[in-house]
């Protein structure tokens, strides 16, 4: 057979694998254009997830476009063999290749997604009932969506806010140390540091710290409050995580929280 009749082939081929490489592409660069500055989140996120469920979204395509691409290899190979083509499997892997490129793109977007069990908040606090106070980060969230309110959010209350802490992340509550104040203190802001965490105010005679961390992929900014105070027993830490953008953190503080309260 001459390759003029296999030539069709080779472009199914091809432009499978250009498919993956596409949307490869495409996922990378909404972060990377979040970190060089090209734009903000929001862009980077509607190139993930679109608006609505409009446009050629990765998570929209990445999951189609692979059963596509995985049909596309089992057409080459049969239709190859049926030609009497030799280079059916060579061409069916590229078609492979780009299903296999196309399902990672889709897996990307499609791990920032909340599962069923992830509440629809983002403020997390060791203490629902007297949730500590940020004071020197407040001028640094004027311009944030999300305020510092405790339960200050659309449709929402502190009871309301608390009682889905409470069902979700039932393990995040005040931390007590059989240690002194001053030593808690000092232990607590050096955790924060360690952690990577931009240390906004540390004050002493308040026992207060106050913090942002700054997620890896799409740079979104979260504030945290450290809150210590003497007890009976010794001392007792309160933290508290709240982002600044996004109805739903994805679980984040309260996974910041967990990783904070345990390197104490």
């Amino acid at each position: 057979m001459t390759s003029g009749n296999t030539r069709w082939l080779s472009w199914i081929a091809y432009l499978s694998l250009a498919e993956g490489f596409v949307l490869v592409a495409l996922t990378a660069a909404a972060p990377l254009g979040i970190w060089l500055g090209l734009w903000e989140y929001d862009t980077g996120l509607q190139m993930l997830f679109g608006l609505g469920d409009e446009g050629p979204f990765v998570r929209s395509w990445g999951r189609w476009v692979a059963v596509e691409l995985l049909l596309a290899a089992i057409a080459i190979i049969v239709l190859a063999r049926v030609l009497g083509a030799t280079n059916g499997p060579k061409l069916a892997s590229l078609a492979l290749v780009g299903m296999a490129l196309s399902a990672a793109a889709y897996y990307v977007p499609a791990a920032y997604v909340p599962g069923p069990e992830i509440p629809l908040i983002h403020d997390i606090s060791t203490d629902t009932e007297n949730p500590p106070e940020f004071v020197d980060i407040r001028p640094l969230r004027a311009d944030a969506p999300n305020t510092t309110v405790y339960g200050g959010g659309e449709n929402q209350t502190p009871a309301s806010l608390a009682a889905q802490q409470r069902e979700a992340y039932p393990d995040i509550v005040p931390l007590t140390l059989d240690r002194s104040p001053e030593e808690v203190f000092a232990n607590a802001l050096a955790a924060a540091e360690s952690l990577g965490w931009d240390i906004v105010a540390a004050v002493p005679e308040q026992g207060r710290i106050e913090a942002t961390d700054t997620t890896f992929w799409f740079r979104f900014k979260d504030d945290i409050v450290i809150r210590i105070r003497p007890a009976p027993t010794g001392t007792v830490l309160d933290a508290r995580s709240v982002s600044r953008v996004g109805l739903s953190d994805g679980g984040k503080n309260a996974a910041r929280l967990r990783e904070y309260l345990a390197a104490l």
